[in-house]
């Protein structure tokens, strides 16, 4: 999925290849996502002002979105969690103190989440921090007898630091919420393919992470699109919806998954195969267990597919002893200074 394809839905072009993308610990922060957001349309998919106020129920959960006069977080805005996220993820796995307030390079967060670097992209940077503190949060968690209804925003607070007399922006602050923070110490994250952030549809990126989070590593993921339309968050109707779909499965380049429709009205997802990884190394599950216990918090199976990529680079050795291999790699890989 590297380069651009042509074509209306095509990927964005990777707007920073020449490595920039690894500054402040990029390497080590690997695209990260709580699981309750992929989980829940708590994001608008509308490129316009979304002013509606969402409900949202499913499987006992129910979840109210209220936007504020700027309109509901949107699905790009997100962007900025996700980076946070990625950053708590790798101070986590070396070792260092972490808060809820972050101090971030604007530059850092534009670069990494694929966005230009212009006077507009920080301007749309700023609006986006608007909408993320606006947006409130009201739902329900369940423990034992006991149902608990609470209160949040997506972040508590934020702040710009720029040159003065119009200067361009230079470093952010942002407190998470404790809702999100604490998602990221209980581990409850996964991990993205960096491409992630060359969809340019709102829907594609909903697709793709309800895809992530329900299809992950299993031969394939059904659902209806009637359950889909619903969960997805989009104020389509069905049959618009469905249209979309189709055009996504056309068009065929999301991320690490290939779509299917199948009959009954069902969307079926299956993982893509690795490119060239015919004759790749399989590693036993009990060395996938052994590199979580060496790599705690760590997505293993992304640590695996960092690992087959290296393997192939190198021009695809001969391995007498795969699963060593492997936990030699993650070795050398995890001593790397964050």
């Amino acid at each position: 999925m590297s380069g651009p394809i042509s074509g209306a839905g095509a990927l964005l072009p990777d707007r920073h290849p020449t490595g920039d993308f690894f500054v402040c610990d990029i390497f080590a922060a690997l695209p990260k996502d709580d699981l309750a957001s992929m989980e829940h349309p708590i994001f608008s998919l509308s490129t316009r002002p979304d002013r509606k106020v969402l409900g949202y129920s499913h499987n006992g959960v129910a979840v109210e979105i209220t936007p504020s006069v700027k309109g509901r977080a949107t699905i790009h805005d997100k962007d900025i969690l996700i980076y946070c996220i990625s950053q708590l993820v790798a101070a986590l796995n070396a070792g260092r103190e972490v808060s809820r307030t972050l101090h971030l390079r604007a530059h850092d967060l534009l670069v990494a989440t694929n966005r230009e670097t212009s006077g507009d992209a920080y301007r749309r940077l700023r609006e986006a921090f608007e909408r993320l503190a606006g947006t409130r949060i009201t739902t329900n968690i369940v423990t034992g007898e006991d149902e608990i209804t609470t209160g949040f925003g997506l972040i508590e607070r934020w702040e710009i630091l720029r040159k003065a007399r119009g200067g361009r922006m230079v470093s952010v602050a942002v407190t998470l919420s404790d809702w999100l923070y604490q998602a990221v110490l209980g581990r409850s994250v996964l991990t993205l393919s960096r491409d992630y952030f060359r969809l340019r549809k709102p829907l594609e990126r909903r697709i793709y992470e309800l895809a992530r989070k329900h299809c992950g590593h299993q031969p394939a993921w059904r659902i209806s699109v009637t359950t889909l339309h619903k969960k997805s968050g989009s104020a389509s109707p069905r049959r618009v919806f469905r249209a979309m779909l189709r055009e996504m499965i056309a068009s065929d380049h999301l991320p690490g998954y290939r779509l299917e429709e199948e009959p009954g009205d069902i969307l079926c997802v299956r993982p893509r195969r690795v490119r060239g990884a015919g004759g790749a190394p399989v590693l036993r599950a009990g060395t996938l267990d052994e590199a979580r216990a060496r790599a705690p918090g760590w997505d293993v199976h992304a640590l695996e597919a960092e690992w087959k990529a290296w393997w192939e680079g190198t021009g695809r050795p001969r391995l007498r002893a795969p699963d060593r291999a492997f936990l030699g790699w993650l070795d050398k890989r995890l001593s790397r200074p964050s």
